[in-house]
C-alpha cells in the first residue's frame, strides 16, 4: 500500500513515513527559552493565574488567560464568580500589552484588560471557527466546575454568549484547561478535555486525556480515551495543548504538561505552595484518537531556575504563533509565585523532530509513497561538513535509473523548504521509496510540488 502524499508536508515527528532506519534515529528538539511576555501584576492577576491560550487573527496576537483568582486552600462559597478572563494583545507575538477595553469594573474602575467574569473564566479557552458566520467566528469552552463545561461563541472575542442552554453534553473532570478545535483534515469540531483514569484502581486515578467530534460545537460523541502504543506507561497529563500543525493540518499535535505528585522541592516563599513538580512533554496523532509517544522524554524542562521546580510550571499554553522566521510557543513559568509569569519560546517551524545522523552518518528508507509533484522540498540542516543525499527507488527497492545515489548532489546548509535539485516530474503518479543518506544532518520534514 503506498502512501499518497499529494502536495502535503510531511513532518519527521514518527515513523509515518519511515520504513526502516540505519544508523539515523529520530530526535526530538527542544524549544529555546525566549523573552517574558507576561508578569503579574496585582490586583488583577496574581500567583495563581494561567490557563494561556494563544490565537493568531490576521495581523494580531491574542492571548486569553484567567487573570484573578481567589489564592489559598479554604476558600470561600462562589469563589469561582470572582475569576476573570483577562486578554493580552501584540502586533508581533514577541511583545504584548494589556489593552485598556472598558468592559469589566474592577477596583472601581474599567481602566483594564477583563474581558469574563463569571464561572467559566477559570479555565476559558478559545479558538477561531472558519466555518462560521462572522457573529459567531470565535468559540470558546469554559468550565463551571470539575463536571460541567460550557460552549461560547462571539463575533469579536470579546463579547461572548453561551452557544446552548446549560452545560455541554460531555462527561469528564475539566478543572483544567480544556480544547475545542475545528479539524480541517477530519472536517469536524474536536474537543480534548481531561478525565480520570481510575483503570489502576480506586484511589489510583491518573489524570488524562480524552477527546470526542461534533458537527456542530453542540452536540457531542461520547469521549474517547487517548490510546497508545502497547508498552507506554500512563503519566499525569494535567493539560494537553491540542492543535492541527499549521501547514500540515493532517497531524495533530499536543503539548501536555506532566505532571509528577510525587515528587516535590522547595515551597517556603510560595504564595500558593502545593506537592509536585512538572514539566512539558510532546506527542502527535493522524486520527485524534491514537496518539504517537515516540518522545517519551520531556520537551520543556524546568531548567535553572528554582521557582519552576514547583507545582504546575512548564504548562505549554495552547496555541502557535508564526513569528519571522520562527515559531512561537508559550509557557507557565513560576507559576504559585509572586513573579508568576508567561515566557515565550521558540521553534524551528515544522522542526519539532527530525531524522537525525552523526558524524559517521547513517541512513533511512521511506514506505512507498506516491509523488504528485515536480519537485521535493526539504526542510533540513547540516553541519559545516554534514549533508544529505537521495536515492529513489521502485516500490520493491530497485533504483531507479537517473536517481542513483551517485547521481544525487549532496544537499548541505540550513533550510526550511529547499528544492532538492532534480526533476521528479517522471515519477509523478508512481510508487516509489526515497532513501536518504545523512551524515552530521537532521531532516525534519518534505512536501511534493
Amino acid at each position: 500500500m503506498s502512501i499518497e502524499i499529494g502536495a502535503r508536508r510531511e513532518l519527521f515527528i514518527d515513523r509515518y513515513l519511515i520504513e526502516d532506519l540505519a544508523n539515523a534515529r529520530l530526535h526530538l528538539h527542544p524549544p529555546e527559552r525566549k523573552n517574558i511576555v507576561l508578569s503579574v501584576e496585582q490586583p488583577l492577576e496574581n500567583a495563581c493565574s494561567a490557563c494561556f491560550n494563544v490565537i493568531q487573527d490576521q495581523d494580531r496576537v491574542l492571548i486569553y488567560y484567567r487573570g484573578y483568582p481567589p489564592v489559598g486552600r479554604d476558600l470561600p462559597d462562589g469563589w469561582k464568580e470572582t475569576q476573570t478572563t483577562n486578554l493580552l494583545i501584540s502586533e508581533d507575538g514577541i511583545h504584548f500589552e494589556r489593552p485598556n477595553l472598558g468592559l469589566l469594573q474592577a477596583e472601581g474602575n474599567t481602566n483594564n484588560n477583563l474581558i469574563l467574569r463569571q464561572y467559566a473564566a477559570h479555565n476559558f479557552c478559545v479558538f477561531i471557527d472558519p466555518n462560521a458566520p462572522l457573529d459567531q467566528r470565535f468559540k470558546a469552552v469554559g468550565g463551571s466546575d470539575k463536571d460541567n463545561l460550557h460552549g461560547f461563541s462571539s463575533a469579536d472575542g470579546l463579547h461572548w454568549s453561551p452557544v446552548s442552554e446549560g452545560p455541554l453534553a460531555v462527561k469528564g473532570k475539566f478543572d483544567s484547561v480544556n480544547v475545542a478545535l475545528w479539524d480541517p483534515h477530519a472536517e469536524c469540531y474536536r474537543l480534548f478535555s481531561r478525565y480520570l483514569d481510575e483503570s489502576a484502581g480506586p484511589g489510583q486515578g491518573i489524570r488524562a486525556i480524552q477527546s470526542c467530534t461534533s458537527d456542530d460545537f453542540i452536540h457531542w460523541s461520547e469521549p474517547v480515551p487517548h490510546r497508545y502504543d502497547d508498552g507506554i506507561p500512563l503519566e499525569h497529563f494535567y493539560t494537553n495543548a491540542t492543535l492541527p500543525c499549521p501547514g500540515a493540518e493532517q497531524i495533530l499535535l499536543s503539548f501536555p504538561m506532566r505532571f509528577v505528585p510525587d515528587r516535590t522541592k522547595n515551597t517556603e516563599g510560595m504564595d500558593y505552595p502545593g506537592d509536585g513538580i512538572s514539566d512539558a512533554v510532546f506527542m502527535s496523532s493522524r486520527d485524534g484518537t491514537h496518539w504517537d509517544r515516540t518522545f517519551m522524554e520531556a520537551w520543556l524542562r524546568a531548567g535553572p531556575e528554582t521557582r519552576n521546580w514547583t507545582h504546575r510550571n512548564q504548562t505549554p499554553a495552547v496555541g502557535i504563533v508564526e513569528t519571522a522566521d520562527e515559531w512561537s510557543l508559550y509557557t507557565a513559568s513560576h507559576y504559585g509565585w509572586a513573579s508568576n509569569r508567561l515566557q515565550r519560546l521558540a521553534v524551528r517551524p515544522h522542526g519539532f523532530a527530525s531524522v537525525r545522523a552523526g558524524y559517521h552518518g547513517g541512513e533511512f528508507t521511506s514506505k512507498p509513497l506516491t509523488l504528485t509533484g515536480d519537485a521535493l522540498r526539504l526542510n533540513y540542516a547540516t553541519s559545516a561538513i554534514g549533508s544529505i543525499r537521495i536515492e529513489v527507488q521502485d516500490a520493491e527497492g530497485r533504483i531507479i535509473e537517473g536517481f542513483a545515489l551517485e547521481d544525487s548532489e549532496p544537499l548541505f546548509g540550513d533550510e526550511l523548504d529547499a528544492a532538492w535539485p532534480a526533476d521528479f516530474s517522471a515519477l509523478k503518479g508512481q510508487n516509489v521509496r526515497l532513501r536518504f543518506v545523512l551524515q552530521d544532518a537532521d531532516l525534519f520534514a518534505l512536501r511534493s510540488t
